[in-house]
């Protein structure tokens, strides 16, 4: 067999565990077009019913800091085919649900499969790939985890629409025992790790620090930032984020092991995913608040419109994974960030009038722009670490995406309600000083409001982009040799 023939049969097995981690993003958007009718079928408030998304990504992040060990105690393939299973299973009894409290257990259930999907995959990329493929490797994967959150809203509401909403969950059934099918013949059996015994305190301790932090990210919106719930919320996470510090610098076999930090590029490259995800989703979230809220669309034709920019992002993807391999990730990063600041800085110019085409090629842009920038940063970030630290490095590098998403989409809904609030009492000032009766015009006032506020969130969120240049200056080009 050639040289070529070898390099590319590393090809099959990632595509193969991109099964589960694409199923596993896919259902964190899709069940979002569905709430309204659920509330409905199970007549329930829209506050019970919120709770069928919220514990599923609480669930998902608390499970994802135990992926590393749990795959280097039992096997990557193994774990993976045993989330992939509970992921499946979960997705069935969600189909089952009579009600919203058999649904939200469904969905536990589904998540902490899922939040092992996406880790167990990353590190069987490290394990699989060759050396100076990664980050064509890399390019590969970003298809299918950028296109997946943009899938999300357009599958489901097709299927709500047309089929039925029990559909979101049952499509998942005949797709993950077909990926459980492949993965027991093709994926490749990866040596376990040497292991100590789980680290009690750390687990503990991390498992309520992210709990506690991602509940309050995302109900600080609806209960207040200043009510006793969130500041206790926020509270425990800090002592227990102190607790988990002091565990895992002081055991000889912590659970996350944190001194992985002293690789140069892991780190810089986390720093930078961490600013650049505020820029990121404030076009994947309010661009689609916009075209619902604004210009009435409905779930499905939002989602068609958005699709348009995440297919050109994962086109683009292995295209710059091969540059990545070529020139490292300094340039694709510092491209990236760039053109991603420029790009959210045109949404700051949408108004009422905005075409849907405008929109579409505005984020057309944008999603060229992420290409560059996702791919340079998730693949520095593993790049660096040796295949004995992937399974820590994955979990770590999943835990700082999870939370940095949270983060900026709790931290720019804050600053956008306090900016619409603002701007319909400044719209609403200047009507009444030219002999305007504001109680006919509350809807166009609030609409207007609406829009002013998306502009200026888009504005800062092009200025925070910018301060990912720092880390991303950082990076360096990995030398081609054994890290085993």
């Amino acid at each position: 067999m050639t040289k070529a023939k070898n390099e590319q049969r590393w090809v099959v097995p990632i595509l193969i565990a991109l099964i589960g981690a694409f199923m596993s993003i896919l259902d964190s958007s899709i069940v979002n077009v569905a709430i309204s009718t659920m509330m409905h079928v199970f007549n329930a408030t829209a506050g019970q019913i919120e709770w069928v998304v919220t514990v599923y990504l609480l669930a998902l992040g608390i499970v994802i800091p135990f992926s590393g060990w749990a795959g280097d105690k039992f096997g990557q393939k193994q774990l993976y085919i045993f989330a992939l299973i509970m992921f499946t299973f979960g997705s069935a009894l969600c189909t089952l649900s009579w009600s919203v409290d058999t649904l939200i257990i469904s969905r536990i259930i589904q998540a902490l499969g899922g939040g092992l999907l996406m880790p167990s995959m990353m590190t069987m990329v490290k394990k699989i790939v060759p050396e100076g493929k990664f980050g064509t490797a890399m390019g590969i994967v970003g298809v299918a985890l950028l296109i997946a959150p943009a899938l999300g809203p357009t599958i489901g509401g097709y299927l709500v629409e047309y089929v039925g909403w029990k559909w979101i969950f049952t499509i998942n059934i005949p797709i993950g025992i077909i990926g459980v099918v492949l993965a027991f013949f093709f994926l490749p059996v990866f040596e376990k790790g040497k292991v100590e015994k789980l680290d009690t305190g750390g687990a503990a301790t991390v498992a309520v620090m992210l709990f506690c932090l991602l509940l309050a990210l995302s109900k600080g919106g609806d209960w207040g930032w200043s009510s006793m719930p969130i500041v206790l919320l926020l509270l425990v996470s800090l002592v227990s984020f102190c607790l988990f510090l002091y565990f895992e610098l002081n055991l000889k076999a912590p659970l996350l092991n944190l001194r992985i930090f002293k690789h140069r590029n892991f780190t810089f490259a986390n720093i930078t995913t961490f600013v650049t995800t505020v820029g990121l989703f404030s076009g994947i979230f309010f661009v689609p608040l916009y075209l619902q809220n604004v210009k009435g669309l409905g779930a499905l034709d939002t989602g068609l419109l958005m699709l348009p920019g995440a297919l050109a992002s994962g086109l683009l993807m292995p295209v710059v994974g091969k540059l990545y391999d070529r020139t490292g990730p300094k340039p694709l990063a510092i491209f990236g960030i760039i053109s991603l600041a420029v790009t959210t800085f045109l949404l700051h110019n949408i108004n009422v009038n905005t075409s849907n085409t405008t929109v579409a090629y505005w984020m057309i842009l944008r999603g060229i722009s992420m290409s560059f920038a996702a791919v340079s940063a998730q693949a520095a970030s593993l790049d660096s670490v040796s295949k004995l630290e992937v399974g820590g490095a994955s979990a770590i590098s999943n835990i700082i995406s999870r939370v940095s998403g949270s983060l900026g989409i709790a931290a720019l809904t804050t600053i956008l309600t306090s900016r619409i609030s603002y701007h319909a009492k400044a719209i609403s000032t200047q009507l009444i000083s030219a002999g305007t009766d504001i109680s006919l015009q509350s809807l166009q006032i609030q609409t207007s409001a609406f829009v002013k506020g998306l502009d200026d969130i888009f504005l800062i969120a092009s200025v925070l982009t910018l301060f990912g240049l720092v880390p991303a200056l950082f990076l360096k080009k990995m030398k081609t040799e054994s890290n085993e």
